[in-house]
This record gives C-alpha cells, sequence and structure tokens, in this order.
C-alpha cells in the first residue's frame, strides 16, 4: 500500500457568536489549494471530517453541527479601504459539499480577531487599550463588514461580560456593522442580484407548494438571502425548540420543500432539484408574533421580552438560535413595513429588533431608506460574543481557581493537527 506523507498547516480553531472554524491564512495552504476548486474542497473536507456516514466527524475539526462545520480563509486584502479579504466555506457534514454561496454573520467577529492576532494588520493601527476598526471584504457576497475588535494591553481582549443566548459563558462584546448587506453571490454563488433586496419586486409572495398548498412568503436578500414563513402556517406556533423540527423527517421534508421553492422564486436556482445543491442558501425561517417560551437552557423567556419570535433552519435542521446572516435578514425585515417579519412584530417599521429564538434572545438592528418605490438597506448592526481561541494552547481566566489562588487549568498543549489522504 502506498504511504501518503501528511500535510502539515498552520490553523486556528475559533469560535465566533454560536458558530465555531478552522481558519487559515491564504497563503498557509498548499498552493493548488490558495484558489477555488476540487483541490481546495478535498483539503478542506478532509479537515473537518467529511463526508461522515456516520453522522460523527470524528476523523476532523467539525462538530456535528451546521454551526461547527465550517471552514474560513482569511488574506491581506489588495481592496483599497479594506484591510483583509474573507471567503467562508461551509462544509456539509454527510455529503462531499462545500458550499461557498453565503457567509456565516457570527464568525465576521472571528475574522477581525483572526486579522489582529495573525499580524494582518498593521502593528500602529493596533491601540494599547481601545478598539481597533478592521474592514472586512466578504468575498462570498463581496460586500464590506466592519468589525470593532476590543484590546487591552496591546492584545486582543477576550474575557467580558457579553452574553449570548446559545453559549455559556460570558466574553468580550464585537460590535459588527455590516455595510449595505444585500447579497451578491457572483463568482462563488453563481448568481447576481442585482442589488434587488426583494427580488420579486415584492415584501410578501404566494408560494404554491406541492403537497402543502399556497404559502405567504417574504422573499428578502439581506445578510443571506432569506425566506420567511408564517409559523401558523406551517403547523407551529413559533416557540419550538430542536427536537421538534429535527426529530420529524416529515417536518424537515416539508420545510426543504418550501425552501426550494422559494429558492426557485427567487431565482436562485434554474429547477427545485438544485436546491440540494446549495444547502446553505437561501436560509429558511418562521415567525410568529411574541409569545412566553422556555428556551432549550431552561429559561423563561416572557412575550414582553421580545418583539416576535423566530425559528431559522441551517442546513437543513433547526438552527439551535439563529444564524447571524439571518439576524440581519430579520433585522431588514422588521424595519420595513409589510414583510411577515415586520407583521409578526406589530405592524410597525422598527430600527432595532429583539427576537425570540430557541436558546435566548437576540437584537439587532437596520438603518434603510426606501428610495423611488425601492427598499435599500444601508446598514445592519449586532454584537456577538468575542470567540475561544485554540492555535495550540488554551488560556483560562485566572479568576477560574482552585480556591487556593491560582488557575485550576493552566496553559494546556491542545495542538490539532489536520491531515491529508490525497494528493494536493
Amino acid at each position: 500500500m502506498t504511504h501518503v506523507p501528511q500535510v502539515k498547516i498552520p490553523a486556528v480553531y475559533m469560535g465566533g457568536g454560536t458558530s465555531k472554524s478552522v481558519f487559515f491564512r491564504l497563503h498557509d495552504l498548499p498552493e493548488a489549494a490558495q484558489v477555488l476548486g476540487e483541490a481546495r474542497d478535498k483539503l478542506l473536507l478532509r479537515v473537518i471530517g467529511s463526508p461522515d456516514p456516520y453522522v460523527r466527524q470524528t476523523d476532523g475539526m467539525g462538530g456535528v453541527t451546521s454551526s461547527t462545520s465550517k471552514t474560513v480563509i482569511v488574506s491581506k486584502s489588495a481592496r483599497p479601504g479594506h484591510d483583509v479579504d474573507c471567503l467562508f466555506g461551509q462544509v456539509s457534514i454527510d455529503k462531499a459539499l462545500v458550499d461557498w454561496s453565503g457567509n456565516c454573520g457570527n464568525l465576521s467577529a472571528t475574522v477581525g480577531m483572526f486579522a489582529v492576532r495573525g499580524g494582518l494588520i498593521h502593528r500602529e493601527r493596533i491601540p494599547r487599550d481601545g478598539i481597533v476598526a478592521v474592514r472586512i471584504w466578504q468575498a462570498n457576497v463581496r460586500k464590506t463588514v466592519i468589525a470593532h475588535v476590543p484590546v487591552k494591553d496591546g492584545k486582543i481582549q477576550q474575557t467580558g461580560e457579553c452574553e449570548l443566548g446559545g453559549l455559556a459563558l460570558p466574553a468580550a462584546k464585537v460590535k459588527l456593522e455590516f455595510i449595505d448587506p444585500v447579497c451578491d453571490a457572483g463568482d462563488h454563488g453563481a448568481w447576481d442580484s442585482d442589488g434587488a433586496m426583494f427580488p420579486t419586486g415584492r415584501m410578501v409572495d404566494e408560494l404554491d407548494v406541492p403537497g402543502i398548498g399556497i404559502l405567504r412568503a417574504t422573499l428578502i436578500n439581506a445578510g443571506a438571502p432569506t425566506i420567511f414563513v408564517n409559523a401558523s402556517e406551517i403547523g407551529y406556533t413559533g416557540s419550538a425548540l430542536q427536537e421538534a423540527i429535527d426529530a420529524n423527517p416529515e417536518a424537515l421534508v416539508k420545510i426543504e420543500t418550501i425552501r426550494a421553492h422559494g429558492a426557485l422564486r427567487m431565482g436562485l436556482i434554474a429547477h427545485v432539484d438544485e436546491a440540494a445543491r446549495r444547502p446553505h442558501t437561501p436560509a429558511i425561517a418562521f415567525v410568529a408574533p411574541p409569545a412566553d417560551y422556555v428556551a432549550a437552557c431552561g429559561k423563561e423567556i416572557a412575550a414582553a421580552e421580545v418583539d416576535l419570535l423566530v425559528r431559522a433552519l441551517s442546513m437543513g435542521r433547526l438552527h439551535h438560535a439563529v444564524t447571524g446572516t439571518i439576524a440581519i435578514a430579520v433585522g431588514t425585515a422588521a424595519a420595513i413595513p409589510g414583510t411577515l417579519v415586520s407583521l409578526a412584530a406589530g405592524g410597525q417599521a422598527l430600527e432595532s429588533v429583539r427576537f425570540g429564538h430557541p436558546s435566548g434572545t437576540l437584537h439587532v438592528g437596520a438603518t434603510v431608506k426606501e428610495i423611488q418605490h425601492q427598499w435599500i438597506v444601508i446598514k445592519a448592526v449586532m454584537s456577538r460574543r468575542a470567540p475561544a481561541l485554540r492555535d495550540g494552547w488554551v488560556d483560562v481566566s485566572g479568576d477560574a481557581s482552585d480556591g487556593h489562588g491560582s488557575p485550576a487549568v493552566g496553559a494546556l498543549p491542545v495542538r490539532f493537527t489536520c491531515s491529508s489522504r490525497f494528493d494536493l
């Protein structure tokens, strides 16, 4: 048997919001994988541990959910007014597929921190104490994201009091600004939106879905191409948790069928069968008016705490919280009267909205404007919790004490090596 030598590639395993990903600097990748194509996809699939028919990803860095089966490639930007370029790949767990058609809003916070920590930002730009604004060119959707990265003693700040539904521990806050977040997938997604927030020109469409009937839907292109439907029209109250959806194969098939027909209406695909080849976009979510519910962690969420309820699916499963890009779509749609999101929130145009998801609540704002009967979004703003960093060492806060004033856990080596079983 021929032995194929391992390929050792510098990488960082980082969280961001409710997601985790393996991050690479572009120039650290093997030459064949520095461009889009089969070599890159094969490498990233091997790193994550896909495709895995056992759906465990034991052989890779994936975490067996769409939130943790991700890769990000970052490089210095040659584009004026930008610091770094970012390319996001959503890796399928059980299929040999890397979907390049969209962004990950959660990991946008991490891109800024990775850039500062990885030497991709000029040292004179980094304050001793304060905030460094990292301007990111998001290559998947060809848009600008500004990550406001906190710095303490000349290093990125990770500890803090920012809490996020779906995450157990607080950390530092990273403010994100998504500038003109109407998506343009271009070369990576094989789709050009022509700058249309509503691809059909309507804020509410009617979808005729076989086996389901006529459904009202808001088809919006902001953050990520997203399909919003009313929870009540598909048999839900809007307070569902993961097990209520994911344990029901019929429900998953029904929602995926709606997604496919929404994708067709949005012009993302030419035939409904093509939806399976781009599972990351469009996203689909269902909305409902405020109601009391119990989050996955057992916390009681009162109707008075939220403007509406949102349940979003990611890669064919109910997300345990909500993706950052869908949050942008929620915030944008809530600011425009007449969308299903705005109607679920009471019918008013809200420049700032707090919505309930399976793990808690999230606040997002959007600045929109109507020009000649066309809606545009100037920017969307939200904050994410700073990520954990794992690039060979785990740094534990000094207040994690064993009762004698010393850290309970010191600096533990957690090196990981991504191996290759193919020729690049």
